[in-house]
């Protein structure tokens, strides 16, 4: 079962193709600063695309899971590039074993990672952040855990102006992962052709963006 208009999710399929364009195109540097942003760029955009995916066939519980997901690795991207300091870079870069899986599970969570972008990141994509913060976190939290709005929506059913709002959200999500993967490539063209993407998007995009 669909809740989505053919339209919303033909445009949604364009834009992600349009961004993953722009991954595929070199970063400024190899710092591993840089390289850690990159990577949770890639994370970002691919929960995008299952995000989509499962919204589009009606698998919406599933899709709620994804999309805290994708916010998680765009806020990470972000902060990685603005607010990380070296020693939380290191410890991303490290070589995966048993120690420094222990000492990465040290680095900062969500609610610290905002606190950081909140005086280091550019305003418009703190902004973007934060207001899906204060608005979906707690009941996207629910979701991932089988809490309450995950229950009583599956005993009740999905209204579809919630899932297309959700999808709409997920989109607005892959712009701003879109326009850090274009910050890190360090030419100002690419970032306006990100920019344009809202624009001509618009269909599968929230209303503010």
């Amino acid at each position: 079962m669909s809740y989505l208009s053919p339209d919303v999710i033909s445009t949604a399929d364009d834009l992600s193709g349009r961004l993953h364009a722009v991954l595929a195109l070199p970063s400024s540097g190899h710092s591993p600063r840089i390289q850690v942003s990159h990577l949770a760029t890639q994370l970002a955009l691919e929960h995008c695309d299952a995000c989509r995916t499962l919204l589009s066939v009606g698998m919406v519980p599933s899709g709620m899971v994804v999309l805290r997901a994708q916010y998680e690795a765009t806020v990470r991207a972000i902060w990685a590039l603005y607010a990380a300091s070296d020693a939380q870079i290191e410890k991303l870069t490290a070589v995966l074993a048993l120690d420094s899986e222990q000492s990465a599970k040290n680095l900062p969570l969500v609610a610290d990672m905002m606190a950081a972008l909140a005086v280091k990141a550019p305003p418009e994509a703190f902004d973007a952040l934060s207001r899906f913060k204060d608005s979906a976190w707690k009941a996207l939290n629910s979701y991932v855990h089988a809490g309450i709005h995950a229950l009583q929506r599956q005993a009740t059913g999905y209204p579809p102006v919630l899932v297309d709002q959700m999808f709409r959200i997920s989109s607005g999500f892959s712009i701003v992962a879109g326009m850090q993967a274009a910050a890190l490539t360090g030419v100002q063209q690419v970032m306006h052709e990100v920019s344009g993407l809202t624009s001509s998007h618009q269909a599968c995009l929230p209303p503010r963006l």
